[in-house]
């Protein structure tokens, strides 16, 4: 079995990892930056800038800087090593001076995958983490989950246009269970206002490949028309083949 930590399909990602053996993250994790194999426990933390009106940032752990370039708007990167425990995430606007936007405390535990996303706006900006699943789906399936990290949208719903609903009720730093579709197909998803029929955003032609693992996030601002306003992405977590 192989599987692939991937990440923003085309929006960004600069950092994929390969696992070649059977699941143990500490035995087959390829160190990027020397081409050795490490074998020390390792949680794997991918990054998402999701807040609206802030500048391109950096992203530490600890004093260890994780981005190589500077992380815009929706964008992010993928999937890296971490030592487990509590570690210290920053978020600090790229460029001179390197002003700190956001610090929190993060707890990581060994062989679990992360997901940190910069949220709200630049002056009041929130550090949210959520776990991430990467198990195999069925056989002919894809597995989808809805994270909510727009600060004023309420609570959302995603679904199939003209079909089954995915996820129900996300408040805002939510994220849904992963729930299964049939791979290789593409589908129209909706993020509407929860528990009605409103389209807040839509994504056409979503391609999805059987046994990968995805996550469409909501961001921006429900009161905004320009740049800010209500958007969303899909990341994709992982692939088995």
């Amino acid at each position: 079995m192989k599987y692939v930590f991937q990440n923003f399909n085309r929006r960004a990602g600069i950092v994929g990892m390969m696992c070649l053996l059977s699941g143990l993250l500490s035995s087959c994790l390829k160190d990027h930056d020397n081409g050795h194999y490490v074998d020390e426990p390792v949680a794997l933390v991918s990054v998402i800038n999701a807040s609206p009106d802030v500048q391109p940032v950096n992203f530490f752990l600890d004093q260890n800087r994780a981005n190589i370039e500077p992380i815009s708007y929706g964008h992010g990167i993928d999937y890296i090593r971490a030592f487990t425990g509590k570690r210290i995430a920053t978020f600090s606007l790229a460029g001179s001076g390197s002003q700190k936007l956001k610090s929190d405390t993060i707890n990581l535990t060994a062989q679990k995958l992360y997901t940190v996303y910069l949220t709200n706006v630049a002056s009041t900006p929130d550090i949210v983490l959520f776990a991430d699943s990467i198990t195999r789906p069925d056989a002919g399936k894809a597995t989808i989950r809805l994270v909510n990290v727009s600060p004023d949208a309420g609570a959302v719903d995603l679904a199939i246009k003209s079909s089954t609903v995915l996820a129900s009720g996300n408040a805002y730093k939510t994220a849904s269970p992963f729930i299964p579709v049939q791979g290789n197909s593409a589908y129209t998803l909706e993020v509407r206002k929860a528990g009605t029929s409103t389209v807040l955003v839509t994504l056409t032609d979503v391609k999805v490949n059987s046994g990968s693992v995805y996550t469409v996030w909501l961001q921006g601002l429900a009161a905004a028309t320009d740049q800010k306003k209500l958007e969303a992405h899909v990341q994709t977590n992982a692939f088995y083949y």
